[in-house]
């Protein structure tokens, strides 16, 4: 009976084997069988909706395809054409740097015997000549009236002028109030005895300007070439430079130096490197002497004016016939004949042809860069 009992068990069990191997998957697995066994095929992507136009980042992947199809035609011609565009642009930017360093661009002004300002001459009436040979072409040619200004108020401020610098004062005041426009044109106002000090650095503001001039206190002896070779080199060679820009100072001063320490010949360098026209106005009454000559030498070799008013109040109209130079030029740029980058002083000449008379200003030479 026992026997039989137990040939029935072992034929049940035998019976419920194919249950149990149908239902082992269904229980969590052993870690070491996760690891070996074949992962499950991923369940079916949901396509998420298009992002709006406005915001699609033409570099970021596309997750609405596979990585094989790459991007739709439209992108792929989008991202070429920006791709080429940029690279047309550096190639682009190169030769214009290297036409940028081998050009020269000259201000200047034209006047008649009378010193009346002629603006009415084309690219035709000019002739150039650079280091001894004429140039070939005249590049670009246009008439300035509106130029923006980078103006330096330059006074001095020695023991030598005490009894007229009041008048002097008020003379730049009125000059900046009516040259200088907001938002367009900038000017600083320095002041030199033995030292030079800056009293208003660059700026639009007219009133602010006026503050600095009149914050100016004479005194000391007299370092003219220092001042003026300071103001160039630090406030107008390394201020910024967009465009057509006019680059000025207006040195008023008796032309007297005893205690600079750079030369004459170093401050006019100095002046021309910086691209800076200086006109001077001579504060001895009557005029005549050293100092003017000295005033003069830097005024035209920089092309500029020098202005000898024959008493105190002709200081006044000395800054005015400044503010209508300023207002009345013309610039033109050129490629020098045999151009290097030596460092070198080269000098300029501008000559008006098929009229008699006129008189062209500008500066007598530069330095070309160095390599």
């Amino acid at each position: 009976m026992r026997d039989r009992v137990l040939f029935i068990s072992i034929c049940i069990a035998l019976l419920a084997l194919p249950t149990l191997a149908q239902n082992a998957d269904d229980l969590p697995s052993a870690p070491s069988t996760a690891i070996q066994r074949k992962p499950a095929p991923p369940p079916p992507r949901v396509m998420p909706p298009p992002a709006p136009a406005a915001t699609t980042d033409a570099t970021a992947p596309d997750t609405t395809r596979p990585a094989s199809e790459g991007p739709p035609a439209a992108e792929r011609a989008r991202a070429d054409n920006e791709t080429s565009v940029s690279d047309d642009d550096v190639r682009a930017d190169r030769p214009t740097i290297r036409r940028t360093v081998n050009e020269v661009n000259v201000v200047f002004t034209v006047t008649d015997k009378h010193n009346r300002y002629i603006k009415d001459l084309a690219k035709s009436d000019f002739k150039v000549v650079d280091d001894d040979k004429p140039v070939e072409e005249i590049r670009s040619f246009r008439r300035e009236s509106n130029l923006p200004l980078q103006v330096g108020l330059l006074i001095d401020a020695s023991n030598s002028i005490r009894d007229r610098f009041k008048f002097e004062q008020e003379s730049a005041v009125e000059f900046l109030n009516e040259t200088v426009r907001p938002r367009f044109d900038q000017a600083f106002v320095a002041g030199f005895d033995t030292q030079t000090e800056i009293t208003q650095d660059f700026t639009d503001s007219t009133e602010l300007l006026a503050k600095g001039v009149r914050a100016l206190r004479p005194g000391g002896g007299t370092a003219m070439y220092d001042a003026l070779f300071r103001v160039c080199r630090d406030k107008l060679l390394k201020s910024a430079q967009t465009g057509s820009v006019r680059r000025a100072v207006i040195l008023v001063s008796d032309g007297e130096d005893n205690y600079s320490h750079v030369t004459r010949d170093e401050a006019i360098e100095m002046a021309l490197r910086a691209n800076v026209i200086v006109y001077t106005i001579s504060t001895n009454f009557p005029s005549g002497g050293d100092g003017d000559k000295v005033l003069q030498k830097i005024a035209e070799a920089t092309g500029g004016r020098a202005f000898e008013p024959f008493q105190l109040t002709d200081v006044a109209n000395a800054f005015g016939q400044i503010q209508a130079d300023l207002r009345s030029q013309y610039a033109l740029s050129y490629r020098p004949v045999d151009f290097r980058h030596d460092g070198r002083y080269r000098t300029i000449e501008i000559t008006a042809l098929n009229r008699k008379g006129l008189k062209v200003r500008s500066r007598h030479g530069y330095f070309a860069p160095s390599e």
